[in-house]
């Protein structure tokens, strides 16, 4: 019965899985050319006020996290019926958001077939200890762990590392087309920064770049995290997790201003995403809207959301997130009950 269900869902879905030519190509062009005009703007700016610039810089980030989404689709084959031009297109929305097409398309891929799976962790996903691992691990992973998890790190240096470091490098394994892909990538990107600094110098280039690459990379990672990270989530070990379960359970309802909405790319309908990612994003809140048990998944909005950077931990036992202050009670009975009695 559950799993008729769940197959009802799906075939319920289905229908909004064909992209729109018309509808992808107007996304490309009320993305990108915006951007491109605000990055200019936020040059111009520099001789009037930097406090101006970095206002611009804001509104540019908020296109760049658009043109990341269409980066994402492209990933998913889902923003062109053509193969080739998702690849292509993705190929060049990577060289702007610094992510290699190919690459992140096996990660990404991954996360999709095992998110929410406690067993099959590690790939393409944020780092969750549960309660049970964190109080069996040493003092130093505990210590990785809290630092991991520090908003600073996570929000703040987490974007430098990830897509400055992490990106540009091929994982262990990857075939010759993913290695390709990244090489270009990265001469794409390379070009691309060298044209600009020679053409209105580095110091400019910093100037504008800088805020706008900090604050979309930041906004980018806290999308990420919120859709997995609310309080009564959805995790399972391998013989009890299911992927329909995983996707409207363990991915949330993130429910924006429709400005935000718009600038996101409609990923806050994380759950529609996850159920089918080869919806295009122009289709999730319509697919949202037309599928009745899509509706009661978990709802968050932004004041709401900011809850879940307490949300540190997953219990098993209670089927829920905690924060690191309540097992702070367990680690001081585990110490308790380690310590030796006095003679």
């Amino acid at each position: 019965m559950i799993e008729q269900k769940q197959k009802n869902l799906r075939k319920q879905v289905a229908p909004y899985e064909k992209s729109n030519l018309r509808a992808s190509i107007w996304q490309i062009i009320n993305t990108l050319v915006p951007f491109l005009l605000l990055w200019i703007l936020a040059y111009q700016s520099l001789n009037i006020s930097y406090i101006l610039t970095l206002g611009i810089s804001v509104l540019a980030a908020g296109f760049l996290v658009r043109t990341f989404i269409i980066f994402h689709d492209c990933c998913h084959h889902s923003f062109f019926k053509n193969r080739k031009a998702n690849m292509v297109l993705g190929t060049v929305t990577g060289i702007l958001t610094v992510f290699p097409y190919h690459q992140w398309q096996h990660d990404h891929s991954v996360h999709h077939a095992t998110s929410s799976n406690l067993d099959k962790r590690g790939t393409g996903d944020i780092w969750v200890l549960t309660v049970d691992e964190y109080l069996a691990a040493s003092n130093w992973e505990r210590l990785k762990y809290r630092l991991y998890r520090n908003p600073f790190v996570m929000f703040g240096l987490g974007p430098i590392y990830v897509f400055l470091l992490k990106n540009r490098f091929n994982r262990k394994g990857a075939r010759f087309n993913e290695r390709m892909n990244t090489y270009i990538t990265n001469a794409g990107i390379a070009a691309l920064i060298t044209l600009l600094c020679l053409t209105i110098g580095w110091e400019p280039f910093l100037l504008v770049q800088a805020p706008i690459f900090l604050i979309s990379g930041s906004l980018g990672i806290w999308l990420f995290y919120v859709q997995h990270t609310f309080e009564d989530s959805y995790f399972e070990e391998d013989q009890h997790w299911e992927y329909v379960k995983a996707a409207v359970e363990g991915s949330s309802f993130y429910k924006l201003p429709k400005i935000l909405q718009w600038l996101t790319g409609n990923i806050g309908y994380h759950h529609v995403h996850h159920l089918s990612p080869r919806v295009p994003n122009y289709k999730l809140e319509e697919a949202h809207n037309n599928t009745l048990p899509l509706q009661t998944v978990p709802t968050i909005t932004l004041a709401t959301s900011l809850s879940s950077l307490k949300f540190r931990l997953w219990d098993e036992q209670g089927k829920k997130f905690v924060g690191f202050k309540e097992v702070k009670v367990l680690l001081k009975k585990q110490k308790e009950f380690l310590r030796p009695e006095k003679a």
